[in-house]
C-alpha cells in the first residue's frame, strides 16, 4: 500500500516503563590475552566516529588505521594500507564473528561506483541498487533479503542513525545521498543478532560509518561524465586551538540516459571540530544537504516490447521529489584506570516530498496513480555506555553497560496527485514515536584459545498517532522487547579462529499499522492493527584464517528466522507484512595482499529463503481471477520470498602505491531471483564490471578515468512483479467497461516491470592539493 505521512506531531509521546534487563556480553571487540599482555582484555578505544497499508479487499499479493589515541586523518590521495584497524567505532581487538570486519575509508574510495550509497557495497555480501531517482534512497540486498530501502540494516554515520522509524516512503528508510564518501574514514560491518548494542533494524546486519577528523591537505576535485554528471568537491582542514577543523562541500548534477532528465541538483556540506584521540577525546558535526531531481521509476516490460516505451522511457514523467536533511551531532570519550566511557547525542531535521507512479492507470483510469508522499521529522537521541575491565576468578573479563534513547516527531502525509497537482487526500498522520534500549555485554577469556560473550538488550517503545482525516485509526500503541545473545571463539589454532553466534533480535513496525483499526477510504471496513515489535532470531556458526601468507578468509553458515516478512507492494511503492520467514546459507569471504600495491578480494554468498505456513487469502484471491490469465498468473498462494535473491557474488582486484599508475577493476552479481510468491515471474540475473585507471604524482595530485559497467550489459537495477494497468491494455477496456469483475480490475495485469542498469559510462576526475 502507498505509504503515509509521519507527522510533527506527538513530541512527547511517554514512553513505557523500560524493563530491567541484565545483560551480560559482547566482548568480541575487546580480546582478552593472558596475563600481562596476554590474559588482560584491552581497552576499548573510541572515535567519532511497517508503513501501514490501506488494506483492499483481497488484492493480491505483489512482489512486490589509527593507532589506539589517535585522530582520524586521510590524505587526498589515498592508497590502501596493510593492515585496517577499526576507526568508526572505535579501535578494537579481534572480531566477534567470523563476518565481523571494519573495511578502511581508503579501501572504499578505491572502488568505482556509480552513486554513494553503492560505498556500502565494500560489505561482502551487500547489493546497492537504485529503482528510482537519484534523490531517493537505495535499496539494499543482503543475507537473501530484500531490505528495501533499509529494513533490518542499521546504518549509522558518525553515531547518527541513518533509518528513519514510521517513514513516509517505507520502514527503515536510509537514505545515504548525503554521504561524502571521501570523508568515510572506516565502516564498522556486523551481521546477525547476536551484538547487544545492537538493536533496531541490526537483525540482518549494521554499517557503522565513522568520519575522518581532519586532511594533512586541502583537496580540491572536478569530476566530469556522461549523461550530464558533474562533481565538484572541495575538503580541507585547520588546527583551532587544541583541536581540528574539517570543512567538505560538494555540489552535483546529473541527467542520467533517461528520455526524461533526472535534472539532478544536489548541495552537500558538513563541517566537523575535533580535539583530542580516539579514546580521550571530543567532536562536534553539523550536515546539511538538499536535492531535487525528477525520477524515471520501473516500467512495464509488456510496454517496451510492444514499443510503447523505450528500455530508457517513462510512464509518467513526471514523478520526482525534493529532499533536505540538517544534522548536528556531538560525541566524548575517555578511559581512566577501570576502563572507558562514550556518549553521543544528535539532533536532526528532515524533509522528503516524493511523487510516485508504480501501477500507472489501475486505481484512477482517468488522472493515474501518482501520489506525494511528504515525511517531516524532527529526530532526538543519545546514547552512552561504559566499559569496565575486570577479572573473574583470576580470569580477564570485561563488561560494557549502556543506554541508547531516541525520539521522532513526525509529519506524515499520502495524497493522490495527478502530474504533481494535488487530487485527493488518503490520510494524513501526526507520530511522536519514542524508544529506550538499555543492553550489558559480558566478555571472558577462559583459556588462551576461549572467550564467551553473553549479553541481553531490553527495549521498550511507545507510539502516539493521531489521524487528522480518521479519528478511529489514532492512538498509542506499547511493545517491549527482550532479546539474549551469546558468542564464543574458539582458536587462534595455526592462525584460525572459529566462531559461534546465536541471538534474539527485532525491528519495529511502522507505528501508524500498529492504531490503524478502520481502512481511510472506506472506514466501514475493519483492518487488525499490526505488532509495533517484530521478534528475529538467529544462529551462526564460521571460521577465519590467516594460515596463507596475505590471504584473510572467512566462511559463515548462517539461520534467520523473523515472524513477520516486509514485502514490497507495487500498487503503492512501499512496505507490506506479511508471513513469518526462513533464511539458510553461507558466505565466504577472502581478501589477499600478495604484494604492497596489489590487493585482491571476492565474495560469494547463497541463500534459501523461503515463507514459513500456508496462504489461504492468497489462495481466495488467486480463485477470485480465474478465467483472466492476464491477472491470475503470478497470484498463486506459495512459499518462495520475492525479490529474494539465491546467490550474490563480487571480486575485484586494486593495483597502485601511493605515487604512479593506480588502478581497479571489478565485478558484482545478483542472481535471478522469484518475483512472486508462486515462482511464476523471476528476474534475470545482472552481472556487471566497473572499472578505474589513475595517475598520481608525488606533490599529491591525481587523474582518474572510472568506466561504470565496462562491457555495456543490458541489465536490470532492479525488477519486481505486480499488477498494474496501462491505456493500452484490453483489461483497461474491459474495467473501464464495467465487464470484468471488480477482483480483476483491481489486480490488472501481472507482469514484470524493471528500472535497467545505466549504460557504458565515462567519468574523469581531476584532484589536486593545497
Amino acid at each position: 500500500m502507498r505509504p503515509r505521512r509521519p507527522d510533527l506531531g506527538r513530541r512527547c509521546g511517554a514512553l513505557t516503563a523500560l524493563p530491567a534487563l541484565v545483560l551480560l556480553a559482547d566482548c568480541d571487540r575487546a580480546l582478552a590475552q593472558s596475563n600481562g599482555a596476554s590474559r588482560e582484555l584491552p581497552p576499548i578505544q573510541v572515535t567519532g566516529g511497517e508503513t501501514p497499508h490501506h488494506k483492499k479487499p483481497h488484492v493480491p499479493r505483489r512482489a512486490g588505521k589509527p593507532a589506539v589515541g589517535t585522530s582520524n586523518v586521510v590524505q587526498p590521495a589515498p592508497v590502501l594500507p596493510a593492515d585496517v584497524a577499526g576507526v568508526a567505532s572505535g579501535a578494537k581487538g579481534a572480531p566477534g564473528m567470523a563476518s565481523e570486519l571494519t573495511v578502511s575509508g581508503e579501501a572504499v574510495n578505491a572502488r568505482p561506483f556509480t552513486r554513494p550509497g553503492e560505498a556500502l557495497e565494500a560489505v561482502p555480501g551487500l547489493i546497492v541498487t537504485q529503482h528510482s531517482g537519484e534523490g531517493k534512497a537505495n535499496q539494499y540486498f543482503l543475507r537473501g533479503y530484500n531490505l528495501d530501502h533499509g529494513t533490518d540494516l542499521a546504518i549509522t554515520v558518525d553515531g547518527v542513525p541513518v533509518n528513519m522509524r514510521t517513514h513516509a516512503h517505507g520502514q527503515g528508510y536510509a537514505d545515504l545521498n548525503w554521504l561524502i564518501p571521501e570523508t568515510i574514514a572506516a565502516m564498522d560491518v556486523r551481521k546477525g543478532p547476536y551484538f547487544a548494542d545492537e538493536g533496531d533494524f541490526a537483525s540482518v546486519g549494521s554499517v557503522r560509518i565513522g568520519l575522518i577528523d581532519r586532511t594533512e591537505k586541502g583537496l580540491a576535485q572536478v569530476t566530469a561524465g556522461s549523461f550530464g554528471y558533474r562533481r565538484l568537491l572541495g575538503m580541507d582542514s585547520a588546527k583551532v586551538g587544541e583541536g581540528s577543523l574539517l570543512v567538505a562541500g560538494e555540489l552535483g548534477t546529473y541527467n542520467g540516459p533517461w528520455d526524461n532528465p533526472d535534472n539532478v541538483r544536489k548541495l552537500n556540506g558538513l563541517v566537523r571540530y575535533s580535539q583530542g584521540t580516539a579514546t580521550d577525546g571530543v567532536s562536534v558535526t553539523g550536515m546539511a544537504y538538499a536535492n531535487r531531481w525528477n525520477s524515471t521509476d520501473q516500467v512495464p516490460q509488456r510496454a517496451i516490447t510492444g514499443g510503447l516505451l523505450d528500455r530508457f522511457g517513462s510512464e509518467d514523467p513526471s514523478d520526482g521529489g525534493t529532499t533536505n536533511r540538517f544534522a548536528l551531532s556531538a560525541r566524548v570519550a575517555q578511559s581512566d584506570d577501570l576502563g572507558s566511557w562514550k556518549a553521543n547525542a544528535y539532533v536532526v531535521k528532515s524533509q522528503l516530498d516524493l511523487f510516485n507512479n508504480f501501477t500507472y492507470y489501475l486505481s484512477d483510469p482517468v488522472f493515474g496513480d501518482q501520489f506525494h508522499q511528504h515525511d517531516d521529522r524532527l529526530m532526538l537521541g543519545a546514547n552512552i555506555s561504559r566499559t569496565l575491565n575486570g577479572s573473574l576468578a583470576g580470569l580477564p573479563m570485561q563488561t560494557t553497560i549502556g543506554l541508547q534513547s531516541r525520539y521522532d516527531a513526525i509529519d506524515l502525509a499520502l495524497t493522490n496527485t495527478f502530474q504533481r497537482g494535488f487530487l485527493a487526500n488518503i490520510r494524513s498522520d501526526k507520530v511522536g514515536e519514542g524508544s529506550v534500549g538499555l543492553y550489558a555485554e559480558n566478555t571472558v577469556r577462559w583459556t588462551d584459545w576461549l572467550r564467551t560473550t553473553i549479553g541481553l538488550r531490553g527495549d521498550t517503545y511507545s507510539a502516539d498517532v493521531t489521524s487528522l482525516f480518521s479519528a478511529g485509526n489514532s492512538g498509542r500503541a506499547d511493545a517491549a522487547l527482550g532479546s539474549p545473545k551469546f558468542r564464543m571463539v574458539l582458536g587462534p589454532f595455526n592462525q584460525t579462529e572459529f566462531f559461534l553466534g546465536a541471538g534474539y533480535g527485532m525491528h519495529s513496525n511502522d507505528a501508524r499499522g500498529a492504531t490503524t483499526t478502520e481502512d481511510p477510504s472506506d472506514p466501514a471496513t475493519r483492518l487488525t492493527p499490526s505488532p509495533l515489535l517484530v521478534r528475529t532470531r538467529g544462529a551462526e556458526v564460521g571460521v577465519r584464517s590467516k594460515i596463507v601468507p596475505g590471504l584473510d578468509s572467512s566462511l559463515s553458515l548462517f539461520i534467520l528466522d523473523q515472524d513477520s516478512e516486509i514485502l514490497f507492494s507495487g500498487d503503492a511503492g512501499d512496505t507490506s507484512a506479511t508471513r513469518a520467514s526462513r533464511r539458510y546459507g553461507f558466505e565466504w569471504s577472502s581478501h589477499y595482499r600478495p604484494r604492497s600495491w596489489i590487493d585482491i578480494d571476492a565474495d560469494l554468498a547463497m541463500t534459501h529463503a523461503r515463507f514459513r505456513g500456508t496462504d489461504s487469502e492468497q489462495a481466495e484471491v488467486y480463485a477470485s481471477l480465474a478465467g483472466y490469465p492476464e491477472a491470475q498468473l503470478g497470484n498463486a498462494p506459495g512459499n518462495y520470498v520475492p525479490n529474494a535473491p539465491a546467490m550474490v557474488a563480487s571480486a575485484g582486484v586494486t593495483l597502485g602505491e601511493k605515487t604512479g599508475w593506480f588502478g581497479s577493476l571489478r565485478w558484482r552479481y545478483l542472481a535471478s531471483s522469484p518475483l512472486t510468491e508462486d515462482n511464476a515471474f523471476r528476474s534475470s540475473a545482472t552481472s556487471i564490471f566497473n572499472g578505474r585507471l589513475g595517475y598520481r604524482i608525488d606533490n599529491g595530485w591525481r587523474i582518474q578515468l572510472d568506466v561504470l559497467n565496462l562491457f555495456n550489459t543490458q541489465a536490470n537495477q532492479i525488477t519486481y512483479a505486480y499488477g498494474s494497468l496501462l491505456k493500452t491494455d484490453t483489461l483497461y477496456n474491459l474495467c473501464t467497461g464495467g465487464v470484468a469483475p471488480a477482483s480483476v480490475c483491481q489486480n490488472g495485469v501481472m507482469d514484470t516491470v524493471l528500472h535497467p542498469v545505466e549504460p557504458l559510462t565515462f567519468r574523469l576526475t581531476v584532484a589536486g592539493v593545497f
